[in-house]
């Protein structure tokens, strides 16, 4: 896929790896739909690349709707949509449910809503991409945060339904699954098992990406280490699972 000129959506853009997708698409002559609850960070960026800001929660099926609704009646057809945005949380059995709904709809049940009001569309006009911001943690898994793990597992997940149920109709789709990436969601840790590989800067994720989409591949890895880990884990699940409970021992506090 070529992007430029494609009209792209990128939710979470206010900073971070959208922040740094939105730079990146940018350079490549695409035009850039920076969404975000957050609006004034956001517009900050749509500015300084010459895009457009949306306000947008998308722990709400309705702002999503009308986020791909008010970006096809003003720029055009989607061409791609970076769905970015996500939260981190920390713990595990203690974590109250009221938390893990929370952390669900952002980083599950936003993928679904913008497929369900936008996917549609692309199968009616025969082309258009997607890429899901998921984790590492969504093929392997996080120690101490069971929350931020179960629900990259589900992105990573649905990510891979989309492409196989929708792969023949000219939807592509990708995922990124990088490990720590500097931001605002890894400050304050920056020891944790994610950054055991070094801690990316936004720029390098979003040349990974712009590299994967050319290519119209499917996984997106700016850590190439974590393919090796996955080779690892269904190699031998239970030697695998072994190694993690070391590192769980290391960076959870286990005993």
């Amino acid at each position: 896929m070529e992007l430029k000129d494609k009209v792209i959506v990128i939710t979470g853009a206010a900073g971070g790896i959208g922040k740094g997708l939105a730079e990146r698409f940018a350079r490549e002559g695409a035009r850039i739909v920076c969404a975000d609850l957050n609006l004034p960070e956001a517009q900050a960026v749509a500015d300084a690349i010459k895009g457009k800001a949306v306000k947008c929660d998308v722990s709400s099926e309705d702002d999503i709707q009308a986020l791909i609704e008010t970006v096809e009646s003003t720029l055009g057809p989607i061409d791609l949509f970076c769905a970015n945005a996500g939260i981190l949380t920390l713990g595990g059995l203690e974590v109250p449910d009221e938390d893990w709904d929370r952390i669900w709809k952002i980083n599950v049940m936003s993928h679904v809503w913008v497929a369900r009001h936008l996917v549609p569309k692309m199968v009616e006009r025969g082309h258009g991409y997607i890429l899901t911001t998921a984790s590492a943690a969504g093929l392997l898994n996080q120690p101490g945060a069971a929350p931020y793990g179960v629900t990259k597992h589900a992105a990573v997940g649905f990510a891979e339904w989309l492409s196989l149920t929708y792969g023949n109709q000219g939807i592509r789709v990708s995922v990124l699954c990088p490990q720590a990436v500097r931001s605002e969601m890894t400050r304050g840790h920056e020891n944790s098992v994610a950054a055991i590989d070094g801690m990316l800067e936004p720029e390098d994720v979003a040349q990974a990406c712009v590299e994967a989409i050319a290519e119209e591949r499917f996984l997106v890895l700016p850590h190439p280490q974590v393919l090796d880990y996955m080779r690892l884990k269904t190699a031998d699940y239970d030697r695998w699972l072994g190694g993690m409970r070391k590192l769980n021992q290391q960076f959870a506090g286990e005993t």
